[in-house]
């Protein structure tokens, strides 16, 4: 009886030490790197509990002029997949991948988007340094909630084919999270609604929300180009100051990435009130009004409704 015993609780250790590295396996989490914290939400959110996300650019860091460290260059060797934004954003990333020598998957998250081009003035902002937007695309697509659902599908599709173990999980995370921007989009386009005509209009830093501008109506001036390398010549200072006070705009808008100082100096010298910061190429960290890409456009629409709607002075 005494044997039997011993050979029962033997075989139950045995299966167990067997099934350890199964469990192990299951248990692991897909290593994903996203370039920058906007990414890296979509791929959290389309992930879930199946992928370990880590972001090169976090919250509230300036991608247009991000130096890599030793650190991220061992995240992306480690990586089985790595999001990247695409249309020039990041133009220090492909010199840190090939440096990694890593064999991830790269995923363009743009990819089908239709990029708008740029006006000639904004090539030369940045061009000596690693955010090059000499081919005339503006990267700043997920701007529009329209695009971010575009994002959403690559992201989708590139964790499949890195993980088609989780395809099922992916594309239900997907699914759920699309039905979240569709009820974005509507709370945009209705908060633009009750903004009058003619003062949709305000100026900001630099010039991240073209496809805001084309999704939504309000138009937005910029004394900086779409990189934020280079700082705004005095000549485009006195360009938009005039420009404010000829178009009676009546408002502008501090940025999360860029300094205060120029968009206030606007501000003293044209009496345009400013209306709060946006969030432009970075969330803001968890515990801010901008932790996430959903939080980060309702909290744009809500400054921006506040500062330009019939109630603002």
């Amino acid at each position: 009886m005494l044997n039997r015993r011993h050979l029962i609780a033997g075989l139950t250790a045995g299966l167990a030490l067997s099934a350890a590295p199964l469990i192990a396996r299951a248990q692991e989490k897909l290593p994903v790197v996203a370039s920058f914290s906007i990414l890296g939400d979509f791929a959290r959110e389309i992930g879930g509990e199946r992928v370990a996300v880590t972001i090169l650019v976090g919250p509230d860091g300036d991608a247009h002029v991000y130096s890599p460290t030793p650190a991220d260059a061992k995240s992306v060797a480690a990586a089985k997949l790595v999001l990247i934004n695409g249309l020039k954003f990041e133009g220090w990333l492909s010199r840190l991948i090939k440096s990694s020598g890593t064999s991830a998957i790269i995923a363009t998250a743009t990819q089908g988007v239709s990029p708008l081009k740029l006006k000639d003035d904004d090539h030369d902002h940045g061009k000596s340094g690693g955010h090059d937007h000499a081919g005339g695309d503006d990267p700043h697509a997920w701007q529009s909630v329209v695009n971010a659902r575009l994002y959403v599908a690559n992201i989708r599709d590139a964790l499949s084919a890195a993980d088609p173990a989780g395809k099922a999980a992916y594309e239900a995370n997907a699914a759920a999270y699309l039905g979240k921007l569709d009820a974005l989009q509507g709370e945009i386009q209705a908060a633009v609604a009750r903004i009058p005509v003619d003062r949709r209009k305000a100026i900001t830093s630099h010039d991240a929300f073209g496809y805001f501008v084309k999704a939504y109506g309000i138009e937005f001036v910029a004394p900086q180009g779409v990189s934020t390398e280079a700082e705004a010549s005095a000549k485009d200072v006195v360009r938009i100051i005039r420009q404010v006070k000829a178009q009676k705009i009546p408002a502008v808008f501090l940025e999360n990435i860029t300094n205060p100082r120029l968009i206030e100096q606007i501000a003293r010298e044209t009496g345009a009130k400013i209306g709060g910061r946006l969030y432009s190429d970075a969330l803001s960290t968890a515990s801010g009004p901008a932790g996430t890409y959903i939080e980060m456009m309702r909290h744009n629409i809500r400054q921006i409704e506040k500062a330009l709607g019939t109630g603002a002075a």
